[in-house]
C-alpha cells in the first residue's frame, strides 16, 4: 500500500513525499482510514514505528475543509490539540507536523513550560488550528484566558502511559472537561497499554477501535539485548572501558536520577569522552543545545532520565546503554525502543549488580526474551551472580577472589565490680538480689541511716526529724 491510496489531499501527499515517505508503517495503514472516518481510536505500536503520523496525517486531510488563508486569528481557531507529556516528544510532534501541513493554510503551535510565557500567549492570539501542548503549561494558559476550545474537533493524547506515569492524568482530565465532548473526535496513542490507561480510555471514548500492530510491551526484533554482569561499585569504570573502545561510536546512556546522570556525564567527560546530560533540571535552550550536538556527532555519549529521554527523535541510533535498569519492565521497553527504529539494527546493553538482578527477570518476564550475559574479564562480580534470584543469599566467592581476611580477637574485659561476672546476686543494673525485699511503701522517710562501713559519714545537710513509716494504713510515731 502507498500513501496515495490512503484517500489524502494532493497538498498532503506533496509534503509526505518531501519527508521522503512512500509506504505508509502498519500502523498508519490502520489508523488513517479510522480517524479519516472519524471514529475514536485507541492505538498501540513499537516506539518508531510512526505513529505521530498516524494521527496527524488524517487529522489534516479532516479539518482541510477549515483551512483558511485570511490573516484574521477568528478564522484560525484551536481545532486540533494535542498533548504530550514532555517538552522534548511536543517539540518533535509538532516539527513532523509542521512538516506535514507545508502546503496547507493551517498554524501550528507548540507550548510547554521552562520558558517564557509571553510569546506563547502573543502566538495563540494571532490565531492557531493545531495547538501541540504538555498539559502544565496549556492549564497556566487557560488561566490565563487567552485560550478558546470551543471549536476544539479532536483530542490527542500521545504516550498516554507516560503522562500516567509522571502524574499528569487529573491534569489531562480536567483539560478533557474543558472541551466539547459531542463533536470531539478522541484519539489515544501510546507505546504501552495498562489497566489505567484503560480506565482513562473508558473516560474519553467513545466505542474506540483499538488498533494494534503487535502485541503489548514487545521490542523490535532488530534490537539486540546484552547484560554485563558488574558489582555496582565497578559500573563506572566498566562503562568508561565500553564508550573507549570502537564499537560505540553513538550511545544514548540511561540512569535513574536526575542527580546521578549529572554526576556520570562529569565523570565519563574527565575520562576523556565526548559526553553532555539531558534531564528536568536543564533548561530548554541547555536540552535543546545537547540534544543537536549528540546529533550532528559532537557529543558521542548522552546521558538522560527515562523522562527526558520520551521523545527523543534520532535517526538510526546505533546503541542504548541502561547504566541502572528501571525500576519498571515497561520502561526498559521506551528506554531501548530509542535503538532499532523503522527497521534499522541496534544494540542495548545493560550492566546490572546484584540488587537489580530481580528488575531483570521482571523485564525477561514482559518481553519473553532471554537476555544474554556477558561477562567482562576484570570486571566479574566480586560474589556469584544469582540467577534467576532464589531469595536466598549466596556467600561463595569467584574462584579467583581472595579469602576476606579474618577479623582480630579481642582480648576479654576485665569483669567490673558490679557485673554478673563478679557478683552473681547484682543484676546488670545495679540491683542486689541478696537484699531482703523491702515494698516501697515500707521504706523509711526522712532520716537515712547511715551505713556503718567506717569509710561512712552521715550527711550534715539532711534535717533530723522522727522517722514516720506507713503500715497498713496507721502512722506510726516515736
Amino acid at each position: 500500500m502507498r500513501f496515495d491510496e490512503l484517500g489524502l489531499a494532493p497538498e498532503i501527499l506533496r509534503a509526505v513525499a518531501e519527508q521522503g515517505y512512500t509506504e505508509p508503517t502498519p500502523i498508519q495503514q490502520k489508523a488513517i482510514p479510522l480517524v479519516m472516518a472519524g471514529k475514536d481510536i485507541m492505538g498501540g505500536a513499537q516506539t518508531g514505528t510512526g505513529k505521530t503520523a498516524a494521527f496527524t496525517l488524517p487529522l489534516l486531510q479532516r479539518l482541510l475543509p477549515h483551512a483558511s488563508p485570511s490573516p484574521s486569528p477568528a478564522k484560525h481557531p484551536v481545532r486540533a490539540l494535542i498533548l504530550a507529556p514532555t517538552r522534548e516528544l511536543a517539540i518533535q510532534v509538532h516539527e513532523n507536523l509542521q512538516g506535514y501541513a507545508k502546503y496547507t493554510s493551517f498554524r501550528t503551535l507548540c507550548v510547554y513550560g521552562g520558558v517564557d510565557i509571553k510569546p506563547q500567549i502573543e502566538a495563540i492570539r494571532k490565531g492557531v488550528e493545531f495547538l501541540v501542548a504538555t498539559p502544565g503549561r496549556l492549564l497556566d494558559l487557560v488561566e490565563q484566558k487567552c485560550l478558546n476550545f470551543q471549536s476544539v474537533q479532536a483530542l490527542v493524547l500521545d504516550e498516554a502511559d507516560r503522562m500516567l506515569d509522571m502524574g499528569f492524568i487529573p491534569d489531562v482530565t480536567r483539560i478533557i472537561n474543558l472541551l466539547p465532548k459531542d463533536t470531539r473526535q478522541s484519539l489515544l496513542f501510546s507505546a504501552t497499554f495498562s489497566n489505567e490507561i484503560k480506565k482513562l480510555a473508558d473516560t474519553m471514548l467513545k466505542s474506540p477501535e483499538l488498533v494494534e500492530v503487535a502485541k503489548r510491551n514487545t521490542v523490535s526484533e532488530t534490537i539486540t539485548h546484552r547484560v554485563h554482569p558488574v558489582s555496582a561499585d565497578a559500573k563506572r569504570a566498566l562503562l568508561t572501558r565500553l564508550l573507549k573502545s570502537d564499537e560505540y561510536d553513538q550511545v544514548l546512556v540511561f540512569t535513574r536520577t536526575k542527580q546521578e546522570t549529572g554526576k556520570l556525564a562529569r565523570e565519563l567527560a574527565k575520562a576523556g569522552i565526548a559526553a553532555d546530560a539531558i534531564h528536568g533540571d536543564k533548561s530548554q535552550s541547555e536540552r535543546l543545545k545537547a540534544l543537536e550536538a549528540f546529533k550532528d556527532g559532537s557529543v558521542k555519549v548522552l546521558v538522560a532520565t527515562d523522562v527526558a529521554a520520551r521523545g527523543l527523535d534520532i535517526d538510526e541510533l546505533p546503541h542504548v546503554i541502561n547504566f541502572e535498569l528501571p525500576h519498571t519492565p515497561e520502561d526498559y521497553v521506551h528506554r531501548i525502543g530509542r535503538t532499532g527504529r523503522a527497521g534499522k539494527k541496534g544494540t542495548a546493553v545493560s550492566l546490572v549488580s546484584a540488587d537489580e538482578v530481580q528488575y531483570l527477570v521482571d523485564i525477561e518476564k514482559l518481553i519473553k526474551i532471554s537476555v544474554d550475559q556477558v561477562l567482562i574479564p576484570g570486571f566479574e562480580p566480586e560474589y556469584d551472580y544469582e540467577y534467576p534470584p532464589t531469595g536466598k543469599k549466596k556467600h561463595h566467592r569467584r574462584p579467583d577472589a581472595p579469602a576476606p581476611a579474618a577479623a582480630p580477637r579481642r582480648a576479654p574485659r576485665e569483669p567490673s565490680r558490679h557485673s554478673p561476672a563478679r557478683n552473681r546476686n547484682i543484676a546488670p543494673d545495679g540491683f542486689d538480689f541478696s537484699a531482703p525485699y523491702v515494698p516501697k511503701e515500707l521504706e523509711p522517710r526522712g532520716e537515712v541511716p547511715t551505713d556503718d562501713r567506717p569509710h561512712a559519714k552521715p550527711d550534715p545537710h539532711k534535717p533530723k526529724k522522727p522517722v514516720a513509716a506507713l503500715l497498713g494504713g496507721f502512722v506510726l510515731k516515736k
